[in-house]
């Protein structure tokens, strides 16, 4: 299946690199040169938490490795905490007893529960507004209800049970429910718990960011473990040469779905920019976001909850689990296509009030 993603990708780069010299008369040249600009915002946010993770690890792993052993899981499920490419992956790498809870960890947890906990929540709040919290926090309330759906498809595809998948997802499950009722129950405080969540996240990865550079130009080692800012920019040029060919790739897809998936949102009772958002979310989940304001209340929650499985499915997090792990590009997106379809089938069904009654029950 690597391999053809891989000649998928490519293919991809050769329709945007065509289009390119061209004129990008066909806009696929613009994908592909939005793929390589995407270079510097992947690695502002990547390149620091991946320098820092073998010292965050051994510290955290202090605390970390006793706790979950003694309700028996791999201390590798605290990185799925994180996101994927937010050092989700290198930390549950570093924790892990199993290899395997490892990588499921890190790429298949990291991809939907971590990235929505550090990404999704936190930036969808600040940029959703006021008037729709309320619906963006029910949307986020069913995706978390429906991942298990994802955690279980994706651990099968790596060749774990349900019984191990569900035991060792306990941690994850149990911050799922407490999230669910702080959105439920006090949705305003969770803002702020976030965005001082986020901006934590932030000053952790400027501060990797600035040691690794300074290690590099001055050649004197800050912290020892630090893993050199090189290697680390390695991992986001591997992810940024898969985006070059996945957006072009994505971008033909989505024009020539566009009109089976606006008769699609018909017969469902969503607009067309709710429909739209679904195809934009596979490759980028802020605009997506953006997109919010000019869809209908059910559009608005089928959206976000299937943000939370299958966000940037397409672009950043099949890039990276293609450089990082190729081997667990499968399980990754089996996880978040079945996430994905499920969290707009339930979402659909308790959303049912206002396709018959268009408005809010």
């Amino acid at each position: 299946m690597n391999q053809v993603i891989m000649c998928v990708c490519a293919a991809g780069v050769l329709l945007g690199g065509l289009d390119r010299i061209f004129g990008n008369k066909r806009g696929y040249g613009k994908k592909l040169e939005e793929g390589f600009l995407l270079l510097g915002p992947t690695a502002l946010s990547m390149v620091g938490i991946i320098c820092l993770a073998p010292v965050l690890s051994q510290a955290l792993g202090k605390v970390i490795i006793p706790l979950y052993q003694l309700i028996g899981v791999d201390p590798a499920m605290f990185g799925g905490l994180l996101a994927i490419d937010m050092g989700g992956y290198q930390m549950a790498g570093e924790l892990a007893l199993d290899p395997l809870l490892g990588k499921y960890s890190g790429i298949v947890v990291g991809a939907v529960f971590g990235c929505t906990v550090v990404f999704l929540i936190p930036v969808g709040m600040e940029i959703v507004t006021r008037e729709d919290r309320p619906l963006f926090a029910r949307g986020i309330m069913t995706g978390l209800i429906v991942m298990p759906v994802s955690l279980v498809v994706g651990g099968l595809v790596c060749g774990l049970s349900v019984l191990q998948i569900l035991h060792q997802n306990v941690p994850v499950l149990m911050l799922a429910l407490l999230l669910m009722l702080g959105l439920w129950k006090i949705p305003d405080a969770m803002v702020k718990g976030f965005a001082v969540f986020a901006g934590g996240i932030r000053v952790v990865v400027t501060i990797g960011l600035m040691m690794g550079a300074i290690s590099y130009l001055t050649g004197i080692t800050i912290l020892p473990g630090l893993i050199p800012v090189e290697e680390a920019m390695e991992v986001v040029s591997a992810i940024g040469i898969v985006m070059l060919g996945s957006l072009p790739i994505t971008e033909l897809l989505v024009r020539y779905l566009k009109r089976p998936f606006t008769w699609l949102g018909t017969k469902c009772g969503m607009n067309e920019s709710s429909v739209a958002g679904l195809l934009v979310c596979l490759v980028s989940v802020i605009p997506a976001i953006t997109m919010l304001k000019g869809m209908d209340k059910r559009g608005k929650i089928v959206n976000v909850a299937y943000m939370v499985s299958a966000a940037s499915m397409l672009a950043a997090h099949l890039g990276f689990t293609i450089s990082a792990e190729p081997d667990m590009t499968g399980a990754l997106l089996a996880a978040k296509l079945s996430g994905g379809a499920a969290a707009v089938a339930v979402s659909l069904f308790v959303t049912r009030k206002e396709k018959k009654e268009g408005k809010m029950a």
